[in-house]
């Protein structure tokens, strides 16, 4: 069963990881494809790869932390595909790691939640007014897990999150009468090159090997694993379908049992 059939999703941030997972999944399940990034060419092979599915993919080049841009694509998608019924902020960064708060520039934290917070902020706005007329839509973020809880040596990425955090719950209470779902899926570590550069870090700064600092970090987990693109995929799949149609501004905590 499709769960998406016919819908136009706009997915930021495709090109590879979990942004790509998501992309792919949501065209196995019948969506149309509105790509976002500043990559372009980063995002056709995914692009390509949505198109052999039998979906509609087209690529949109945009600086997410600018309104300007951001608005410009907003309206040449709208004016493309007509709607958009789903929208998946996956776009974001690390910020700085293994840094104490006082240690953390103003410049490093001013940049992480600029692309963190105000990115998702700036497409959810620009794409609200057209679901509110449509009076439906599905509106997904991706934060983390330490948007749930803290973290030491991550304050200004765990500040981002939680502030994505805010921004769903706000706007899932905004656009609830017009039948829109705003929800975030909080990840834990993730299999990838994000995961390989906090190994770096932690084994750098601990002496121990890379092998030693997956084991920590998977020691911490319930299920005693590292979650993988397809896990934070298969949780925006459910909330961007209609199997989650009574749940907005909620965190889903996708991390093998972190967050409990």
């Amino acid at each position: 069963m499709q769960l998406l059939k016919d819908r136009v999703a706009v997915i930021t941030g495709p090109a590879k990881g979990m942004g790509a997972a998501t992309t792919l999944l949501l065209a196995d399940h019948g969506a149309d494809l509105a790509l976002v990034g500043r990559d372009t060419a980063a995002i056709e092979p995914v692009a390509a790869e949505a198109r052999a599915k039998g979906r509609r993919a087209e690529i949109y080049s945009c600086d997410l932390m600018n309104p300007g841009t951001v608005d410009a694509m907003a309206a040449a998608v709208l004016r493309d595909f007509g709607r958009c019924d789903v929208l998946v902020n996956v776009a974001g960064g690390t910020g700085p790691l293994g840094k104490t708060f006082w240690e953390t520039t103003p410049e490093e934290f001013d940049e992480i939640n600029r692309l963190n917070v105000t990115g998702p902020f700036l497409t959810m706005r620009a794409f609200a007014p057209a679901m509110i007329a449509a009076r439906r839509g599905k509106i997904v973020n991706v934060g983390g897990t330490f948007g749930l809880r803290g973290k030491a040596g991550r304050a200004a990425y765990s500040a981002s999150k939680w502030g994505l955090r805010g921004i769903t719950k706000s706007a899932a209470l905004e656009l609830g009468p017009h039948d829109i779902n705003v929800n975030c899926v909080c990840p834990g570590m993730i299999e990838g090159d994000r995961f390989t550069k906090v190994r770096t870090e932690m084994s750098r700064r601990m002496n121990i090997s890379m092998e030693e600092a997956r084991e920590i970090y998977a020691g911490d987990y319930a299920l005693r694993r590292i979650s993988t693109d397809q896990d934070i995929a298969g949780a925006v799949l459910f909330l961007a379908s209609d199997l989650s149609r009574q749940v907005t501004g909620q965190d889903l905590a996708v991390d093998g049992g972190w967050v409990i």
